[in-house]
């Protein structure tokens, strides 16, 4: 591969201009290499320096032109500016040296070589030259391109080292491997065993950030299973290696759910992007582990696990420091309906439940649909197809209520104001159960979905909670 045609972007002859005119050696390193090699693309570019990196970034700005900024971070040595549609960082190379009690190293100014033994891997360790007589030349003193063929993970120096020093890089080298499709060589993933407590010094925003890449990933039950086999889901999210295993009593036994839900995790992954529902999918049987009971008469059972799950999730949410906003209430909701859609595929589908499922899905009922069918697994070719079959009819039913109820996002005809004005109240429990009532009867397909039916049903209500209007 002619790399000097990889590099041929004007933000790299501008670096290359510059770092002569300073007199220092400047390379691009890193992810934007590995990803030349990978045939990914990339508008993030790391730039190393044997100097200042910020000075090397406030002349290349100078020479890109008036318009573009360069943001200093001058604690850690290092300079960012944006240039179209590219990013680029730049820092001066560096060696790290470490304490046991943190991630954030001593720094001091080092060679290239120094700077490329401090990084994670082989093959996001290799660097390509910037200045003009070498430009293009490739630099790989760890091997990474012999591992970038072989589709391994490696660490340049002792992987005990690399990840007890930093031990966010356990989670980089799985995320990888999940991304990638690579394979951690065994003496790095003894070390990320050996080395697992470690993780406790990184702050959960740190490892939210790798779990969702992984997440994002194309088949993420890869990433969840080496984190298990190594011990970091038991660190990181117990409450997921709670469901592994089978139990089996008088000769009943039940799946094992660990299992289950990384196939249910693969199978979203498959029809959705929707990161949330990715998530979703994780944790829709985390309540099963609380909730298992042997009953005589029907074996193994799992009551309301979906409730307690949904009561879960919230406080996983905030341990991990995951944003406790609308994305939480969405796996939430997920999480706590995700039993709906199955139950209604196994009975007879009354139009009272379909109304009420789609009021209380609202916008999310495809996704909570999705989710539902994914979580169809039985090893029974006869009964996956008998149960995508009755949930199309649910679908079907689905649409034809909404056509004919506006039931999604649903507001009430009659609103408590409304109700306060004509009966001359203050808030009061009387509001709360009419308005309920009118809710309850427009679910239940006694009156349609319109404020004249409901004016009329609510005139009716209050009459036998002994209410009058006093207006209207």
């Amino acid at each position: 591969m002619n790399l000097r045609e990889k590099i041929q972007d004007r933000i790299f002859g501008v670096i290359s201009e510059s770092a002569d005119e300073l007199k220092v050696e400047s390379y691009v390193i890193g992810g934007y290499v590995r990803d030349i090699f990978l045939k990914r693309p990339s508008k993030d570019i790391d730039v190393v320096t044997v100097g200042s990196g910020i000075a090397l970034a406030k002349l290349v700005a100078r020479k890109l032109g008036k318009n573009v900024q360069v943001t200093v971070f001058k604690n850690f040595g290092t300079a960012q500016l944006k240039h179209q549609n590219i990013e680029v960082e730049f820092v001066g190379a560096r060696r790290e040296s470490y304490h046991l009690d943190s991630r954030k190293p001593v720094v001091e100014d080092g060679t290239l070589e120094d700077d490329q033994k401090r990084r994670d891997f082989t093959i996001n360790a290799l660097a390509i030259c910037l200045n003009k007589d070498r430009f293009g030349e490739l630099v790989d003193p760890f091997f990474g391109m012999e591992d970038l063929r072989n589709m391994l993970l490696r660490t340049p120096l002792d992987p005990d080292a690399t990840f007890s020093d930093d031990p966010l890089r356990m989670m980089r080298a799985i995320r990888f491997a999940c991304q990638l499709d690579f394979d951690i060589v065994p003496e790095a993933f003894e070390a990320i065993e050996r080395n697992k407590d470690r993780i406790a010094i990184i702050s959960g925003e740190r490892i939210v950030d790798e779990l969702n890449k992984m997440m994002a990933s194309r088949k993420p039950s890869i990433g969840f299973r080496m984190l298990e086999h190594c011990g970091l889901l038991e660190l990181i999210l117990p409450e997921i290696t709670a469901l592994k295993g089978a139990e089996t009593k008088d000769g009943v036994g039940h799946k094992d759910n660990f299992t289950h839900t990384l196939q249910v995790l693969d199978s979203v992954a498959l029809t959705s992007d929707n990161i949330w529902l990715r998530w979703a999918a994780l944790f829709h049987d985390v309540g099963k582990p609380v909730t298992k009971r042997w009953d005589d008469k029907a074996g193994w059972t799992f009551h309301n696990h979906n409730f307690i799950g949904e009561k879960m999730v919230p406080d996983i949410f905030r341990r991990l420091k995951f944003p406790m906003n609308d994305k939480m209430k969405y796996v939430k909701k997920m999480v706590g309906l995700h039993m709906r859609p199955i139950v209604l595929s196994q009975e007879i589908i009354t139009d009272s439940a379909v109304r009420r499922l789609l009021f209380d899905a609202g916008d999310d009922i495809e996704d909570l649909m999705a989710l539902c069918e994914a979580d169809i697994t039985s090893k029974n070719p006869e009964k996956v197809k008998r149960f995508l079959g009755n949930f199309q009819l649910v679908r079907s039913k689905l649409r034809e209520l909404e056509d004919k109820d506006r039931i999604r996002n649903m507001q009430p005809p009659v609103s408590g104001e409304e109700i306060m004005e004509i009966f001359g109240l203050s808030p009061c429990k009387e509001v709360g159960l009419i308005k309920d009532a009118i809710k309850d009867a427009i679910l239940d397909g006694i009156i349609p979905n319109d404020a004249e039916a409901a004016r009329a049903f609510m005139l009716e209500r209050a009459r036998k909670l002994g209410l009058k209007p006093v207006k209207g």
